[in-house]
């Protein structure tokens, strides 16, 4: 049985939180370390500033401070030559791609992680298998590895690095799959201020948010490796959607011409009612402005046109040059948390399992796309659903599984339709069939028509 060590139970004491240590002398000498490994790795300074400044932090912007933000349309003119300028820089072996995948399927009824759910509509694939095999295509294609950073979190880690070794990475070099797990913060009770017990022996955690996973990228030394092996860039994406095009080189030669620290795509908000994110400018810096935090006559202007003043959506699809992740994540306060007021359900002092019946916590939270009001160069690019974006969120309904494998058959039809051929019946195309339309042409000819069922792969 180990005593509590005198410099931490000291340090809880002076932030008023010693109440972790009531049941210290129930549990096993195992619980006890896993505790004050928890314990140790929290900044209770951190925490009590945020408590305090609880009702201050994120305060929503006013309507006089956003405004509409410029886009470079999907139609470019220079598109042709973004699109060359991207293709060199894969040639050189200078981009990385980080898919964050710590999402489980609970709201699927898949009580495994996300990207095990098989969406391919013909092949049954998985998302994770699909994004690998984008990855696998695009480094044949340019004749350069790409790391492919896989960020994990505590639920999702070990089945996840377990089911690619499963399918041997997918055919990707061992060596260049790399596996990091996203941070937890600590809950805290809502009335006091007090960190909360899960159980007797840990800590209330949860996964600090999509934007943890730049200080993750960081806290595993995979930012400075990345750098060290001369990748100077690194794509971003979230596991839910399929149609992400992985290192797309035109959207890269955007990045580059503008010099840009972070460039994201756009699509076109559905309605003024979508609940989406909106990129804008808030204070003449580039932000996104979620939409619980739109005001309504904001939410609704249009133009002479009768567009949306505010219409760019975000499908979570960026663009970082690593000296600016370097810059950001050197400063872990930079980038900011936002505080979530939630039911948490945890031990009260008599050691029995309380189920709030109201909101009793705070939860805390970092947001990736704050990372751009940070940037003094930054670049927005149009893409659209059909050809981008069908993200996987719900069994049933928008963006459930029947939703998702609708546009992948629909973006094989599109495809096919401008190679010149057909699709008479189900068409899905393997990434490493065609990455693209313009790999499909050399490869399908005008006036195929493809009847019944095909997977091209």
């Amino acid at each position: 049985m180990l005593t509590p060590y005198p410099d931490l139970k000291e340090l809880l004491c002076r932030y008023e939180q010693e109440h972790i240590l009531a049941f210290w002398e129930r549990l096993t000498e195992q619980q006890q370390r896993t505790l004050v490994a928890q314990l140790e790795a929290i900044d209770l300074a951190l925490l009590r500033r945020l408590y305090q400044q609880r009702d201050k932090i994120q305060a929503a912007p006013s309507a006089d401070r956003i405004e509409p933000v410029p886009v470079i349309p999907a139609d470019a003119p220079e598109r042709e030559q973004r699109r060359a300028e991207g293709q060199a820089l894969l040639r050189q072996g200078k981009l990385a791609v980080l898919l964050v995948a710590g999402g489980q399927g609970s709201r699927l009824g898949f009580d495994q992680p996300k990207g095990m759910y098989p969406v391919g509509p013909l092949s049954g694939k998985s998302l994770f298998q699909i994004h690998a095999e984008k990855v696998l295509a695009l480094s044949r294609r340019y004749g350069q590895p790409v790391p492919f950073l896989i960020m994990t979190s505590p639920a999702t880690h070990t089945d996840t690095v377990g089911f690619f070794e499963q399918h041997q990475w997918f055919g990707l070099p061992k060596e260049e799959v790399f596996f990091f797990q996203q941070g937890t913060m600590p809950a805290l009770d809502l009335a006091t201020g007090r960190l909360l017990l899960e159980s007797p022996g840990s800590l209330f955690l949860s996964p600090d948010g999509h934007g943890g996973t730049l200080t993750a990228l960081a806290r595993s030394g995979l930012l400075e490796q990345m750098k060290s092996r001369g990748i100077e860039h690194i794509f971003y994406f979230q596991v839910d959607n399929p149609l992400v095009r992985i290192g797309d080189p035109e959207f890269l030669g955007h990045h580059l011409a503008a010099r840009s620290q972070v460039s994201s795509k756009v699509v076109a908000k559905r309605s003024a009612q979508e609940k989406v994110g909106v990129f804008a400018r808030v204070d003449g810096r580039c932000a996104i402005v979620e939409y619980s935090d739109l005001p309504e006559e904001l939410a609704l202007a249009t133009d002479d046109q009768g567009k949306l003043k505010l219409w760019a959506g975000n499908p979570a699809i960026h663009l970082f040059d690593v000296a600016f992740l370097e810059q950001m994540t050197r400063d872990p306060e930079k980038l900011p948390f936002h505080l979530a007021r939630k039911k948490v359900p945890c031990l009260g002092a008599d050691g029995q399992l309380i189920d709030p019946p109201k909101e009793n916590a705070l939860k805390f939270e970092r947001f990736i796309f704050d990372t751009l009001p940070a940037a003094e160069r930054w670049l927005l690019v149009e893409t659209t659903r059909a050809s981008e974006f069908a993200p996987l969120k719900n069994a049933s309904g928008e963006d459930s599984p029947a939703t998702v494998e609708a546009a992948i058959l629909a973006l094989a039809r599109d495809w096919l339709e401008q190679v010149g051929a057909e699709a008479g019946g189900k068409v899905e195309i393997s990434p490493l069939y065609a990455l693209d339309v313009e790999e499909l042409a050399t490869k399908v000819f005008a006036g195929t028509r493809f009847d019944g069922e095909w997977y091209l792969q």
